[in-house]
């Protein structure tokens, strides 16, 4: 179907007549904790009005996979790693909401008390999901579906009249509408040769063929059926958000996939021969530098691996085979989903300051899933320097993982102490390490237009780097992770560079940035080594002026009380400055220790000095901040020039 008419359909389907529908909407990754009572788990996904599908699958406890859907209600659950018929969970899965699901008692398995569980949620959409129901004739059958577009994937299972496997066609399994792959057991693709078994499924339609039993008489079915590539979600209803494809690994060699978007979601199957079902996703720990699996076929209990496999990219997704046995040689079918981008209305949504006296295992709330975090101990006794923890390259989401650190004050390369816990889809966990000390956590997450992180490895000749910000970054932060050396930055001028972890002004060199401008979907590296040495891993850290929400701009200094007009309503709740023109720190405030209009605490990310807390060099205003005619000549100086990134 084409995109127009299919834009029509989400309109009438609830969304917002198509552009301005966005991944966000229609898929959640959520992480909770059983409690063996009734609990309500808030993703933000419509299930009562749009309907869809419920995944789940502890992560801590060997428990098997339970599936719930709008079709066929509260009451009856299917477990894709088994044959069984749907099974009856009385008060086990309670309801599908307006903004998530709510769960209730003897649900072990989905919310037995203690388990980590993992919870995969799809909204009926248009060019997305579809969910389906129907009853078995006897006779090759044609089911009618709402997808608007031609499956890439669909997922059959009898939930009554015995039971039986979990077929699933996929649009790139070889001569797709003759072949079969079953979801419930590690077994290669199957193939009748001259037996259309699927139809081929149309943007309305797939057939159902007696050859495998899916028109057994009166027997009930259900149909789980996802699209592909249909570019109609986004701001301009001109983006996908699903894709379903396949890849070959020879020599056991890295194979990176473009699917056009950053992958937050990969669900992975070797095609030709006996392998698991892999799960994988970023909130649970899909990364550069790990991963943690699940199988769909399998009841076993999460893994945590401390090396790459299946990694996103700003384009898609990576493929890394050598590490592990698992994974063979061959031809292997994917289903990915598109990363959140849903452009932020309120900087609360993507940015959030919290000052407080760390205590080993507190649960501090951010709202929202954090993609950076830039921690400090303010008093500097435990471990001097601001410390950058961020999703893509690894954060514990529990208490036995650890995260991977680098120190803005440092040229060191990363390190890997616990020094925060348990990031979820709403927060963090305080670490042991920093516990009985003042600390400030500066909490971002990536969305267009504000804020984004991309890693990759150094070359050692000049190169762009694909980035997801969608618009042209204006702050970029840069340090290799495996090797000693400063950190870069780029600002403004791309003939010139800052260093992050000195106080020098602007330096003319083309090697950071190769005197090349970044565009809305790439930034440019030279051969410097910090931001481009060869064989190295980088990671790099862009920001940009998202009206309402973030500036990122320049001013000129006055010695005398000067007001920063940002746009925004009601003050800037975060504040870096730092001189240009001459030697400076890295000062930064925020509104949780205090932007007021007396004294207001500040940290330098350059320095390992303690917090400072007895100055008024900045004060507070509705549009932006004010710098004060008592700051220094880092901050003030007449005639000096001075970055500056603010945040609402």
């Amino acid at each position: 179907m084409d995109p127009t008419t299919l834009r029509l359909i989400q309109g009438a389907a609830g969304a917002a007549g198509g552009a301005g529908l966005y991944v966000d909407d229609v898929f959640s990754t959520f992480l909770y904790t059983g409690t063996g009572s009734t609990q309500t788990i808030t993703n933000g996904i419509d299930l009562a009005g749009e309907g869809g599908l419920v995944w789940m699958k502890s992560r801590t406890v060997a428990q098997n996979n339970w599936l719930f859907d709008t079709a066929r209600g509260t009451q009856f659950g299917l477990i894709s790693n088994a044959t069984f018929n749907q099974l009856d969970q009385g008060a086990g899965f309670q309801s599908f909401n307006a903004d998530g699901f709510t769960l209730g008692t003897g649900s072990t398995g989905f919310n037995g008390a203690g388990e980590n569980v993992v919870s995969w949620t799809f909204r009926k959409a248009p060019g997305f999901f579809d969910v389906v129901t129907y009853t078995g004739t006897g006779a090759d059958q044609t089911i009618s579906h709402n997808l608007g577009s031609t499956p890439g994937c669909i997922i059959v299972k009898q939930t009554s009249g015995g039971g039986g496997e979990w077929y699933v066609y996929h649009r790139s399994l070889p001569t797709a509408s003759e072949n079969w792959i079953r979801l419930n057991n590690s077994g290669g693709a199957n193939g009748a040769i001259g037996q259309n078994l699927w139809g081929p499924p149309t943007s309305t339609t797939f057939k159902v063929d007696t050859y495998l039993g899916l028109s057994t008489s009166n027997a009930t079915y259900v149909a789980y059926i996802f699209a592909h590539d249909e570019p109609v979600f986004g701001t301009g209803g001109d983006e996908s958000t699903i894709k379903c494809g396949s890849l070959t690994i020879s020599s056991q060699a890295t194979v990176e996939v473009n699917l056009g978007f950053e992958s937050q979601f990969v669900l992975l199957k070797h095609s030709g021969s006996s392998s698991n079902w892999f799960l994988f996703d970023t909130i649970r720990g899909m990364d550069v530098n790990s991963f943690e699996w699940l199988f769909a076929n399998s009841s076993v209990a999460a893994e945590v691996k401390s090396y790459q496999a299946v990694y996103p990219t700003a384009t898609g997704f990576g493929f890394n085979p050598a590490n592990n046995g698992q994974f063979s040689d061959g031809a292997y079918i994917y289903m990915a989903i598109r990363r959140p981008h849903k452009p932020p209305t309120a900087g609360t949504e993507v940015f959030m300051p919290i000052a407080a006296t760390s205590s080993s295992g507190t649960t501090r709330t951010t709202g929202f899933p954090i993609d950076l975090q830039i921690g400090n101990d303010r008093s500097r006794v435990a471990l001097g320097g601001s410390f950058f923890n961020d999703r893509l390259r690894g954060v514990s989401t529990n208490a036995t993982a650890v995260g991977r650190n680098l120190y803005s004050s440092s040229t060191a390369a990363e390190t890997t102490t616990a020094l925060t816990l348990g990031f979820d889809n709403t927060g963090f966990k305080d670490a042991a390490f920093y516990s009985g000390y003042p600390m400030c956590w500066w909490n971002f997450k990536r969305a267009p237009g504000f804020f984004d992180v991309v890693a990759y490895t150094g070359t050692g000749s000049a190169r762009t780097v694909a980035h997801s910000l969608g618009v042209a970054p204006e702050l970029i932060i840069c340090k290799i992770r495996d090797s000693a050396d400063h950190w870069i930055a780029g600002t403004q001028d791309w003939t010139k560079y800052l260093l992050f972890s000195g106080s020098n002004a602007f330096s003319t060199w083309s090697g950071p940035w190769n005197n090349t401008a970044p565009t809305s979907s790439v930034f440019t590296v030279g051969t410097a080594e910090g931001t481009n040495k060869s064989g190295s891993n980088l990671i790099t850290y862009l920001f940009a002026t998202l009206p309402g929400i973030s500036k990122v701009g320049s001013y000129t200094g006055t010695g005398t009380t000067l007001n920063i007009d940002c746009g925004f309503t009601a003050g800037a709740r975060f504040v870096l400055i730092k001189r240009t023109d001459s030697t400076g720190d890295w000062y930064v405030w925020d509104t949780a220790r205090g932007i007021v209009s007396g004294n207001d605490p500040y940290l330098l990310l350059n320095s390992t000095a303690a917090e400072v807390t007895n100055t008024d060099y900045i004060d507070p205003l509705s549009s932006g901040f004010t710098v004060t005619s008592s700051a220094p000549a880092a901050l003030n100086a007449d005639g000096g020039t001075y970055l500056f990134l603010a945040i609402a």
